[in-house]
Order: C-alpha cells, then sequence, then structure tokens
C-alpha cells in the first residue's frame, strides 16, 4: 500500500509532463467551458484522463505514488496560475486573447471557423443577452475562458 516501485522523482516528473501534454492538447483544442461541453468534449475529456493514468504511475498503484502525483499536479496548477498572472506573454499563449466575433451588427465567419463556434450557439448567446437582431450587437467577443461577453447597442 505505500511501498514505491519508482523513485519518488519519477512520479514528480511523469505528473507534471504528462499535466503539461494535456494542458497544450486542451488548448489546442478549443477553449469551451465545462459548462459549454459537448457530449462529446466531456466524454473525450473522461477518456483522456483514464488514457494517461498509467503514463503519471508508471505501473504503481500504491497510495503513496498516487498522492506524490496528486501533489506534483496541484503544485503545476498553481505555478501556472502565478505564471499566467505575472506574464502577459504566457498568459497569452496559455489561455488565449480575447476574439471579436460580431461588431457593429457584422459576424466575422473567418473567426467563427477558427473558434468552431455555430451560428445557432452565436445566436442562442445573443437571445440570452436579450438581444434578437445582429444590427442590435455593438460587439460581440470570445473570452480568453471561452464565454461570449454581448455589448449592445443603446
Amino acid at each position: 500500500m505505500f511501498n514505491l516501485s519508482l523513485p519518488w522523482w519519477e512520479f514528480v516528473v511523469r505528473g507534471v509532463v504528462v499535466y503539461f501534454a494535456m494542458l497544450i492538447l486542451l488548448r489546442l483544442g478549443g477553449r469551451k467551458q465545462v459548462g459549454q461541453m459537448s457530449p462529446f468534449d466531456f466524454v473525450l475529456l473522461l477518456v483522456l484522463s483514464n488514457a494517461v493514468q498509467n503514463s503519471m504511475n508508471g505501473g504503481d498503484n500504491s497510495l503513496t505514488g498516487g498522492l506524490i502525483i496528486a501533489v506534483a499536479l496541484v503544485i503545476a496548477n498553481w505555478l501556472m496560475g502565478f505564471m499566467t498572472f505575472r506574464s502577459k506573454k504566457i498568459s497569452g499563449l496559455l489561455e488565449g486573447k480575447p476574439e471579436i466575433l460580431i461588431h457593429n451588427g457584422k459576424i466575422f465567419e473567418d473567426m467563427l471557423m477558427k473558434e468552431k463556434i455555430t451560428h445557432e450557439e452565436l445566436r442562442s448567446v445573443l437571445r440570452k443577452n436579450g438581444i434578437s437582431e445582429l444590427q442590435h450587437v455593438k460587439y460581440a467577443v470570445l473570452e480568453t475562458t471561452g464565454e461570449i461577453s454581448v455589448i449592445g447597442k443603446t
């Protein structure tokens, strides 16, 4: 239960490498929030977590090994949060930058395609913001969190 089959530092290295690999893969995959995930996105996340489990623990199923990995992942996550807070360059690289989807009623189709947002998803967000017509939109911006902010014309 407490005996490790690998040196403790190998759990840390494995956990951190997998953490960054998954961060890069998920960043490349888009920026939807957990609440905005489609069933496909959710299943992918579940399957990915299972797929990388063995690469982190190296076949070791001890309690100690699992706790070492958990601590390493929490520290790596804290460090990423700290680094993105301190550096705009790192923040832009990892979190992206806001993208304008609509300006003065004009939809930027290239941005919708790049961010994989359908017209129906966009119209749904507009309706949630009380806007029924595109010409009433001053800006619609895809935020770095995956949310779409809408500013109506006054």
